[in-house]
């Protein structure tokens, strides 16, 4: 950040209330919170703006924050509302009943969707479903977080598309297909999390009443989709995200003295164009179906508001590397376990993209590209550690948050941040261990 530098770690203190405020606020505070967050993070942001400013000049902050915006955070809230509305445009129909069977069928067709919609898109167009599926079940909240550990996170991980942080490899040279390198662990952490999902559910389901039962069953209908035109909308969202990675990046423009690449320019337009496009031409029964608000996405907003500008002194922090206050960090990370760990840990909290990125430049980066993929192994630790891990928490990928405030939105009564990380601490964290000890 210009006007500064070097960044002291007192700086990171927002960032870390407004993670207390997130995992605390709706226990301690639950009114207050439901009606207050948006200011409680803007004031989050404002505990490091101030002080930045003061000791960094207004220029130079002031510089910083227009790059996140324009660079990161206008970006990610355009691509998340796009996926959001024309996902909330499509109906699924059909044997939707919450059986044991069926929910861990569809959290295995999410999984490998995501590689191909990407996360955020497959959990949009499956969430619901699944919340159908699950509206006369008592006992329901397991298979959301199971949703989101899969669908959300996990199944990302074979293609470019399927998450950021794989995208960014795919900018840097990495081959599109190279990320197939992925699957035996993928399969492997799939797998586990079905069978425990499965279990889970069929304890779950066997104490529900035999009038629930009744009505669950009575639930299938046959099959359908509706809302076919936000099917091809969502797929050409996809679609350009992708060719957006593949323009030139040399060509860029001046945005308030930010300079924005083209590329990301036309992306961005094009997905304004679809999300409005599907705002206003998608039947109102179609939302009404699916119990479409616009809620979540605001919510999303305004928390990711402040988390993008509390990250802001963290990143800058890493990227001086070994020679910054974070630089033991960096320095400890010597091999392909480690960098699991480090990469995956980060992405727990932080942005999984930009996390991917700085383990991916520690590695070699694109100056060495060809010894990462000969070898191979350095890449898949960062690549699986910057995609799975961001399951640890609401906050380790888009999609988390927004799948919890939907299942909210539907009377799903999801656990707070901490509650979260309960859950991802006995279930995921052991099952990481053991992929760490049998993969690298």
């Amino acid at each position: 950040m210009s006007g500064c530098e070097h960044l002291s770690l007192l700086y990171a203190l927002p960032f870390v209330g407004l993670l207390l405020s997130i995992a605390m606020g709706p226990l301690a505070m639950p009114h207050f919170w439901e009606h207050h967050q948006g200011k409680i993070a803007a004031a989050w942001a404002l505990a490091f703006v101030v002080p930045a400013i003061v000791v960094c000049g207004f220029q130079g902050v002031a510089h910083e924050l227009l790059k996140v915006a324009l660079s990161e955070y206008v970006p990610f809230l355009l691509l998340v509302t796009a996926l959001f509305v024309t996902a909330g445009g499509i109906v699924v129909d059909g044997r939707l009943a919450g059986t044991p069977w069926r929910n861990t069928g569809l959290l295995a067709a999410g999984a490998f969707l995501a590689s191909i919609l990407g996360t955020t898109g497959a959990s949009m167009v499956l969430v619901r479903p699944l919340l159908k599926g699950l509206s006369s079940r008592r006992r329901k909240v397991h298979t959301v977080i199971f949703f989101i550990f899969l669908v959300s996170n996990i199944g990302g991980c074979l293609t470019p598309v399927g998450d950021p942080p794989l995208f960014l490899g795919f900018l840097n040279g990495v081959p599109f297909l190279w990320t197939l390198h992925a699957l035996p662990a993928m399969l492997f952490v799939t797998a586990s999390l079905l069978a425990i999902h499965f279990v889970i559910d069929w304890r779950a389901w066997w104490k529900e009443t035999d009038r629930t039962l009744a009505r669950v069953e009575d639930a299938e209908v046959g099959f359908r989709i509706r809302g076919k035109r936000n099917l091809g909308l969502l797929l050409l969202v996809v679609l350009t995200v992708l060719l957006s990675g593949l323009w030139p990046e040399a060509a860029s423009v001046a945005i308030v003295g930010v300079a924005v690449p083209v590329s990301g320019l036309v992306r961005d337009v094009v997905l304004l164009a679809v999300l409005l496009v599907s705002a206003f031409t998608t039947s109102p029964r179609l939302h009404q179906a699916n119990s479409f608000s616009w809620g979540p996405v605001q919510e999303v907003a305004k928390l990711f508001a402040g988390i993008f500008v509390c990250l802001v002194p963290i990143m800058e922090i890493l990227r001086e590397g070994t020679h910054g206050p974070l630089g033991w960090l960096i320095a400890s990370v010597t091999s392909p376990l480690r960098f699991f760990w480090a990469s995956g840990i980060l992405s727990s909290f932080l942005d999984n993209a930009p996390t991917y990125l700085l383990f991916f430049h520690v590695a070699g980066g694109a100056h060495q590209l060809s010894q990462l993929l000969s070898e191979g192994t350095t890449l898949l630790a960062i690549s699986l550690g910057s995609v799975f891990m961001g399951a640890n928490s609401y906050i380790g990928n888009a999609p988390n948050f927004l799948v919890k405030t939907i299942a909210q939105d539907h009377g799903v009564k999801m656990p707070s941040f901490g509650g979260y990380l309960l859950w991802s601490g006995g279930i995921l964290v052991p099952l990481f261990c053991l992929t760490g000890w049998i993969f690298f």
